[in-house]
């Protein structure tokens, strides 16, 4: 068997992230990923250029997404040759593509591939009830008149009502939210410590762009120029006042506006290949993928909805011989903030770490100036789907440019799931 190739994170587009209904109101998620591919092409001089395959999608679509990554390809000026994989888990699923692809160039079978993902609010699919919409498919098949006006039988106009898209779980009806309100309450996480850690996100973030870290990383798109949720000004006064977002009724809840990520429009797209495709394209390497794990937890019993990365932290670091303090930068998104308090409080626990993740011992807290340096999800926002293509890209970056070793990426997922990997500095 051959051995097996290092991935190479070559490096990363994106365009700015902005809250639902404001600078992308008229976008799709076709558009915005193409502006996004186009802006890495552009990047890396990939114009007219074969990339081996292009690989990410959305978690919120229209029917006419089905084919988005080749055709977002083909907008954004990649050679016809490049094909595209559809892939979707949720918030996890671009930093998946990036896992998918890598096994790919680490095994030989391709030599370059793009990881993406697009998401939009602002352009959320509209459908009508299952009942209305089963009259319009017999209407469509239907061949007389009398066949037509029949489908019609019954028909009452509260039918014409759309179903509005909805975050819930299936599983339980309940929202990311409410679940993350649940999981708060269990770990004992108090808003103070929630908005603590969400004026640091924006804090930090807020610094990043004083600094130029993002000039080289956003492409402009549709006139916006970066992203417009980051709030430099921002402080614990203010987000004192702002009420709970989920839990509004008991008098116990911790999660709002300010220490929960918005509903956010946006794409991102991080480059990988071989190191002989790099070199052979006079490209750079800014650091290495070298491991990933993707995990699954029982959320409609009790194991907390966006607690799965915990197992797949733990698992992956298991299989590389690692230990949690082992890393010189941890980028956990922020889905909110009392999701990162309970992962980090979960793997700090002994009888969590023993029942949950079958460990002889807890894995330890983080050095906190570590976690998110940069900031995160909470300050630039979350368009599902691109989130972990923007974590990876910026995790390489940061990698390179401050001499950093070795970082750990995290990202919970709708459905009790967990996606994480491993990214190392090249030397």
């Amino acid at each position: 068997m051959a051995e097996m190739r290092k991935v190479a994170i070559v490096g990363s587009a994106r365009i700015p992230f902005t809250r639902a209904y404001t600078g992308y109101a008229n976008e799709s998620n076709l558009s915005m990923l193409a502006a996004t591919l186009a802006g890495l092409a552009d990047k890396f001089g990939l114009r007219g250029k074969a990339v081996s395959e292009v690989m990410g999608g959305a978690v919120i679509s229209h029917s006419r997404d089905f084919n988005l990554a080749r055709e977002a390809s083909l907008d954004a000026g990649l050679s016809p040759r490049t094909p595209g994989t559809n892939l979707q888990i949720a918030c996890g699923t671009s930093l998946q593509a990036a896992l998918n692809l890598g096994a790919k160039i680490a095994t030989g079978e391709i030599e370059s591939g793009i990881a993406c993902g697009t998401d939009t609010v602002s352009d959320s699919p509209i459908v009508f009830g299952t009942k209305f919409q089963h009259r319009l498919v017999e209407l469509n098949r239907a061949r007389t008149p009398g066949e037509k006006l029949g489908t019609f039988k019954g028909f009452s106009f509260g039918e014409l009502a759309p179903v509005a898209p909805s975050t819930q779980e299936p599983r339980t009806g309940l929202s990311m939210g409410e679940h993350c309100e649940l999981m708060a309450r269990q770990w004992g996480i108090t808003r103070a410590e929630q908005d603590e850690l969400a004026l640091a996100s924006h804090q930090s973030a807020a610094k990043a762009y004083e600094q130029g870290f993002h000039d080289d990383l956003i492409a402009p798109f549709a006139g916006v120029l970066k992203d417009n949720n980051v709030r430099a000004d921002t402080s614990l006064e203010k987000m004192a006042t702002m009420k709970p977002a989920f839990d509004k009724s008991s008098g116990k809840g911790t999660l709002t506006a300010a220490n929960s990520t918005p509903l956010t429009d946006g794409a991102a797209a991080v480059l990988l290949a071989s190191e002989e495709w790099a070199r052979a394209n006079d490209l750079p390497v800014l650091a290495y993928l070298t491991i990933g794990q993707v995990a699954a937890n029982d959320f409609a019993h009790g194991e907390g909805l966006l607690m799965a990365p915990t197992i797949a932290v733990s698992e992956m670091l298991k299989r590389a011989g690692l230990t949690l303090q082992d890393f010189d930068l941890y980028e956990i998104h922020e889905a909110f903030a009392a999701q990162v308090l309970c992962t980090l409080k979960a793997w700090e626990d002994a009888d969590y770490c023993r029942d949950v993740l079958g460990r002889d011992a807890p894995m330890g807290s983080i050095d906190r100036s570590k976690l998110n340096p940069k900031g995160s999800s909470l300050a630039y926002g979350h368009p599902f789907a691109a989130t972990g293509a923007r974590i990876l890209g910026l995790t390489a970056k940061e990698l390179a440019t401050e001499m950093k070793g070795r970082a750990l990426i995290s990202v919970c997922t709708a459905g009790g799931q967990g996606v994480a990997a491993i990214v190392e500095r090249a030397v």
